[in-house]
C-alpha cells in the first residue's frame, strides 16, 4: 500500500507528539525457572481398545449440525391455499410491500424487520418481499466458521420466533424476477 505525504499541520502533531514522549525502562530478564522433580514411582495407567458396536445399515460418516435453507423449506409445511402458493412460487404474485436489508448489521436488521411486517399486517398486506442479499463470499480466517449470508439465515429465523411467528403464515424464497435466493417472500396472516 503506498502511503501519501503528510501535510504541514500533520508534520508538526508528529513533532509535538515525539517531544512528550519518554522512553520506557526495560523489563528486568524472568529468574530461571525452578526445577522441579516428580516422583516416577506412580503406576502407569493402561488402555483398551475397545470395538465400537455398528450400527445397522453401516457406519454412518456424515455430520449435519443445520439443514440447509432449501433443505428447511422442502420440509416446511404447507400453511397457505396450495394454488396460492403456487402462484406465489412461479412468480405470479406481486408483492404489496418490499424490505432492502443490504448494508444492515444484524441488529438493525431484525429491528427494521420486525417494524416491517408488523406495520404491513396492520395495514392489511398479505405478501411482502424481504430482500437480504446473498451475502458476501469471505473468510475472516477465524477458528469458528462463519456461514456466508448471515442476514439470509437469520431473517426466516426472526419470521418464525415471537412477535412475528404469530403474524407470518408462509415463507419462501422468492421467484428469480424478485430476487431469487438472495430473496424471501413473507405471507402475512389477516390482521384481526
Amino acid at each position: 500500500m503506498k502511503g501519501r505525504r503528510l501535510r504541514p499541520e500533520e508534520v508538526d502533531l508528529w513533532h509535538k507528539v515525539n517531544e512528550k514522549t519518554e522512553v520506557m525502562a526495560q523489563p528486568s530478564p524472568l529468574p530461571d525457572p525452578i526445577p522441579v522433580t516428580v516422583p516416577m514411582s506412580r503406576p502407569r495407567a493402561e488402555f483398551k481398545t475397545v470395538a465400537r458396536p455398528e450400527r445397522p445399515g453401516g457406519p454412518s460418516t456424515r455430520v449435519d449440525l443445520a439443514p440447509t435453507l432449501t433443505e428447511a423449506f422442502t420440509k416446511q409445511s404447507l400453511a397457505m391455499d396450495r394454488k396460492r402458493f403456487t402462484q406465489l412460487k412461479r412468480g405470479n404474485l406481486k408483492p404489496e410491500g418490499k424490505l432492502d436489508l443490504h448494508g444492515m448489521t444484524v441488529d438493525r436488521a431484525h429491528l427494521a424487520l420486525t417494524r416491517f411486517v408488523l406495520n404491513a399486517q396492520g395495514s392489511g398486506k398479505r405478501l411482502i418481499l424481504v430482500v437480504t442479499g446473498k451475502g458476501k463470499m469471505r473468510d475472516d480466517g477465524g477458528p469458528i466458521p462463519v456461514r456466508f449470508g448471515v442476514l439470509r439465515h437469520q431473517v426466516p429465523q426472526w419470521l418464525s420466533l415471537p412477535p412475528l411467528g404469530s403474524a407470518v403464515l408462509q415463507v419462501t424464497p422468492a421467484h428469480q424476477k424478485h430476487g431469487g435466493t438472495g430473496a424471501y417472500y413473507v405471507y402475512l396472516r389477516k390482521a384481526r
